[in-house]
Parts: C-alpha cells; sequence; structure tokens
C-alpha cells in the first residue's frame, strides 16, 4: 500500500563556492527519518540539488511525496527549466551548457521514479517547522565537512 511520505529539503554554503550540506527530513505517519551530509568544496544550488536527489532515491518507487524545498532554483528548474533542457540537449537558452547538469540529470531520473510526486516551495526561514529541521541538518552537513578538513 502506498504511504503518504512528507520531505523536507535544503542546502547550505559557507562562501559560494565553499564547504557546503545537504539536509532531510522525511516523515510518514508517526515516523521520521533525518539525512544529511556534504562536501568540502561545492556550491548552495548543488547542495539543494543534493538534498532532493537523496530523498528521492531513498524513498521507495510506489509512495505518494510531497517534496518541499524553499530553493526556487530547485522547484523553477525541474517544473519550468529541465523539459528545455533536455530538448536542447542539455544547453541553456542561450545555447550555453546547463550548470550543475550532473545533478540535475540525476534529479530528473530520481523524480521519474516517483509518478506520485508534488513540488510544494516554502518561504525559507520563516517558521515552517520542517524547513527550519532541514536548514538545521544542512548546516550540521556543511560542519561535518569543515571539521574533517
Amino acid at each position: 500500500m502506498a504511504k503518504k511520505v512528507d520531505v523536507w529539503t535544503d542546502g547550505a554554503c559557507s562562501g559560494n563556492p565553499g564547504p557546503g550540506g545537504w539536509g532531510v527530513l522525511m516523515r510518514s505517519g508517526q515516523h521520521e527519518k533525518e539525512l544529511f551530509g556534504g562536501e568540502p568544496d561545492t556550491t548552495n544550488n548543488r547542495m539543494e540539488l543534493m538534498a532532493a536527489i537523496v530523498a528521492l532515491e531513498t524513498i521507495k518507487t510506489g509512495n505518494e511525496i510531497a517534496l518541499h524545498t524553499d530553493s526556487t532554483y530547485v522547484k523553477d528548474g525541474l517544473n519550468k527549466w529541465i523539459h528545455g533542457w533536455k530538448r536542447n540537449g542539455w544547453k541553456t537558452a542561450a545555447k550555453k551548457p546547463v550548470k550543475n547538469c550532473d545533478l540535475w540529470k540525476r534529479l530528473d531520473e530520481a523524480a521519474q521514479r516517483h509518478p506520485n510526486l508534488e513540488w510544494h516551495w516554502v518561504k525559507g526561514h520563516a517558521g515552517d517547522e520542517g524547513n527550519e529541521r532541514a536548514d538545521s541538518l544542512a548546516r550540521k552537513g556543511a560542519a561535518d565537512v569543515r571539521a574533517t578538513d
């Protein structure tokens, strides 16, 4: 039976580029799962993408997913721009290579595994409890990367 899974994702970066982290909070019924990680030299946009990728790659196919992101880059990329990029051979309307193409392809593939996926944009740092927790996890991922340098 399909489960309803609410997901909040966020990315963080100290410097842009610099050490960064991603965070994911998943809820289904009474169950919660937190995921986070980071990279030593990355950008905020890459970490926003990684959070969504890890979430979608973690959740089993067949569930209903409501994914909440505060990233207009991720939201607009998947809902507006990606169709043109794919049509143009992963080039922008200006005929330039799509930035973060490796992650966009991975996110596209992960999203296609979930036909019952809804994207929701939430305003960041505005009191949404799930977004605040995902942000905290992303900052933890970035801090862990800095601590190992």
